[in-house]
């Protein structure tokens, strides 16, 4: 070893060098002994004291790993796990009428109608990857990871050979990520609280099509940040304006007083992936200056 890496060498192991030798000796390697260093002890870290640590590694990871990689700005993309892309809906309403179920048909049907959106979400993925390669600060789409609407998202940028962010949720239904996200940025979460926070802390927008009680939650979080002061402003697009106002009685809450006249331009309906990505080039004109872009915390 010369001097000059002497300077700069380590004093102490690392954790993971400690880790790597702290083989225990047969007397204490056993499921009942406490000779495990504490780090590397998965049980302990699992006990229901450690939640507060184990919140602060769900922060922490995918915050870590998204600065490593450049990741700066963001355009989250919600909605359904249950829309499916207009070739699965072919398939069930092909499935459903050979079969002569009259009940299947109406679900298939439905199916088929809901798959414009697919459609949308993948093309709107694929078009925010294309058009901000050429910024100074790239915009990545990000979605939960899951199927429908969210594969669509991911599909959408993986098929122009860009880069896009799952934060994927353990529920008991669902639900594997789907195969079109990024590897190094396909995340895991365990709180609901905690990736809803990574959601929004990098986005430059928030794009919400038709969904459900989730989707429901992430969009009325986000508003209510936003309305509130707490989360700086930004576009939030719905998909369908159909579907929202025949869903959401907006007008009620303001003729109701239960909301502001002027919350309602918090946010704004779109069709199509185009009309979306124009939106945004007239909101940031294509050139998202430093002070435009999302820091850590910055936003909750």
């Amino acid at each position: 070893m010369d001097k000059k890496t002497e300077l700069t060498t380590r004093n102490f192991a690392s954790a993971q060098q400690d880790a790597e030798v702290a083989n225990p000796p047969s007397r204490y390697d056993g499921p009942e002994s406490a000779y495990k260093l504490a780090f590397a002890d998965t049980d302990f870290l699992l006990r229901e004291e450690l939640r507060p640590v184990r919140m602060q590694l769900e922060l922490l990871k995918p915050e870590m790993v998204q600065n490593e990689l450049g990741i700066e700005s963001t355009i989250v993309i919600f909605g359904s796990a249950r829309i499916v892309s207009p070739e699965v809906a072919q398939r069930l309403l092909d499935d459903a009428r050979s079969a002569g179920d009259e009940t299947a048909l109406r679900l298939a049907q439905n199916h088929m109608a809901m798959s414009r959106y697919y459609d949308e979400a993948r093309r709107f993925g694929a078009l925010v990857t294309e058009k901000s390669r050429a910024l100074e600060t790239p915009i990545y789409v990000v979605t939960g990871g899951g199927p429908g609407i969210m594969e669509a998202g991911n599909r959408g940028a993986f098929e122009v050979g860009g880069k896009s962010i799952g934060l994927n949720i353990v529920l008991q239904h669902e639900q594997a990520p789907n195969p079109y996200i990024t590897p190094e940025l396909c995340f895991q979460f365990h709180y609901f609280g905690l990736r809803k926070m990574h959601f929004l802390m990098r986005s430059v927008a928030l794009v919400c099509f038709p969904g459900g009680f989730g989707t429901l939650d992430e969009m009325f979080e986000a508003l209510t940040l936003i309305q509130t002061g707490k989360s700086r402003r930004r576009p939030v697009l719905l998909f369908g304006r159909e579907f929202w106002t025949r869903l959401i009685n907006f007008d009620l809450l303001v003729d109701t007083g239960m909301i502001s006249a002027l919350d309602l331009k918090l946010f704004r309906f779109v069709e199509t992936a185009e009309e979306a990505w124009s939106v945004l080039e007239a909101e940031y004109g294509f050139d998202l200056r430093e002070h435009e872009k999302s820091s850590f915390a910055t936003d909750l």
